[in-house]
């Protein structure tokens, strides 16, 4: 019933944003029109129609909910703008540009108050599916983090089957041959199986126990934790095949929309700079011997060096170029302490940015020297360069930041860095500055 509910309330602020936009804008003799009403619902209705997935995705993060509402908006403005253009039926333009405004910022705040909701009503045990999951290793590993990690998911694992150790021992556990009296004997609603194919005919003798139960049957593919691109199933003959989804910076339309945000975001930066520059400047001045600004030798797009701006947050030393700053580290000064502790220092990166060597979020620029340095020593590193790099990126805002005094927290950066490489959309740019805005004001234990 979720689903109808959510589609309810969509159709009931569908036409409350329709009677506020008329009155608003002296359309009321467009309200007395029936057939205006039955076409502005009917288009609702096709656009349920190829989206009636949404209300039943389980997993699906705050900037997809947002790009999947404005989608849903522009379907809708589409169809129903020019069905009454083709009749020939004039409706107020002021009136249409108000009411298409209020909808889709009406309905982005409702889907993301649905997932809300939805998320806690499964929180308190309700609205769940049960599942087993069949397999071992890093995939497994991984699925089982992902799906337990979260009970607003709406998933319930009774039991994981494999015919080796568990590693997770707050779940039942039994081997590969008791799956078949486990589906018979509990309510079952999903199968995840995550065993090679090829493993002595498990998948399909899995995928007969699935049929025979009427459990719905999932597949989860062998895929190292690096590999976080999505993919498409396509088919040649009868051999399935994934084919490996370009990323999103590859599209002139993206690229486009990316680089319109930096210029909006870095103008209206630098307009208000004067007002942070000298404070900021004497500040420095002040308190220590030297230039206010400090630039330094980066990696950029497509490894290409660049020159990185900065405030000044160290006394004058010869291993700023080489060396990671560390807690505590005795050449930051105590005005160069709290630019850091706020970001304030990435400021004047904002040039960076209009000028186009950087972009407002991205994966965070390296030293010249610690790239050569990565490069060999972490799986894909080179791939957090398909994009320009950013003031603030993914990986900043998750908590990766700060000293990298062993390999994995710097594998966990460009874990996420290639994370946001694969996934970008202009609403987890948005999400990202927001984030970042957030942690500015209230401090950064990381950042040092």
């Amino acid at each position: 019933m979720i689903k109808w509910l959510f589609s309810l309330v969509d159709i009931i602020i569908l036409n409350s944003t329709y009677v506020v936009s008329m009155l608003l804008c002296g359309g009321k003799m467009a309200m007395n029109i029936r057939l205006v009403w039955l076409l502005l619902n009917l288009s609702y209705v096709i656009v349920a129609y190829f989206r009636s997935d949404i209300h039943d995705r389980r997993v699906l993060y705050a900037d997809h909910v947002a790009m999947h509402a404005l989608r849903s908006v522009g379907l809708h403005a589409a169809i129903f703008l020019s069905i009454i253009t083709f009749l020939g039926i004039i409706l107020p333009l002021k009136g249409l540009v108000l009411f298409y405004s209020l909808f889709a910022v009406a309905m982005v705040l409702w889907w993301f108050t649905s997932r809300k909701v939805i998320k806690l009503y499964r929180n308190h045990g309700f609205n769940y599916r049960n599942i087993i999951i069949v397999g071992q290793g890093g995939s497994t590993h991984r699925f089982v983090e992902e799906v337990g990690g979260d009970l607003g998911y709406g998933y319930r694992i009774l039991a994981i089957f494999s015919n080796g150790e568990c590693d997770f021992p707050r779940y039942h556990h039994g081997s590969i041959d008791e799956v078949e009296d486990f589906v018979h004997n509990n309510s079952v609603d999903e199968l995840y199986c995550a065993v090679p194919d090829s493993n002595n005919g498990i998948t399909p003798k899995l995928l007969r126990i699935a049929e025979d139960h009427a459990i719905d049957f999932y597949y989860v593919p062998q895929l190292g934790p690096t590999v976080t691109r999505n993919f498409s199933l396509l088919t040649f003959g009868n051999v399935p095949v994934m084919a490996v989804m370009p990323h999103p910076s590859q599209n002139p339309f993206n690229r486009f929309i990316k680089r319109s945000l930096d210029l909006v975001v870095s103008m209206v930066v630098l307009a208000l700079f004067p007002f942070i520059l000298i404070p900021v400047a004497i500040a420095i001045k002040a308190t220590s011997p030297g230039p206010i600004f400090y630039r330094q030798k980066r990696t950029g797009y497509r490894g290409k060096e660049f020159w990185c701006y900065k405030f000044r947050t160290m006394e004058a030393n010869e291993t700023s170029d080489n060396q990671h700053t560390t807690r505590m580290d005795p050449r930051v000064t105590r005005v160069g302490r709290i630019l850091r502790h706020y970001s304030i220092d990435e400021l004047p990166q904002v040039f960076n940015v209009f000028k186009g060597d950087m972009s407002i979020v991205g994966p965070r620029p390296h030293m010249v020297q610690h790239t050569e340095m990565y490069r060999d020593l972490i799986d894909k590193y080179m791939l957090r360069h398909v994009i320009k790099p950013g003031i603030t990126g993914w990986a900043q805002v998750c908590g990766y930041r700060g000293d990298i005094d062993e390999l994995w927290k710097m594998e966990k950066r460009v874990e996420c860095d290639v994370w946001y490489t694969e996934n970008w959309n202009f609403m987890l740019d948005i999400k990202i500055i927001l984030l970042t805005v957030y942690k500015a004001f209230k401090g950064d234990q990381n950042a040092y």
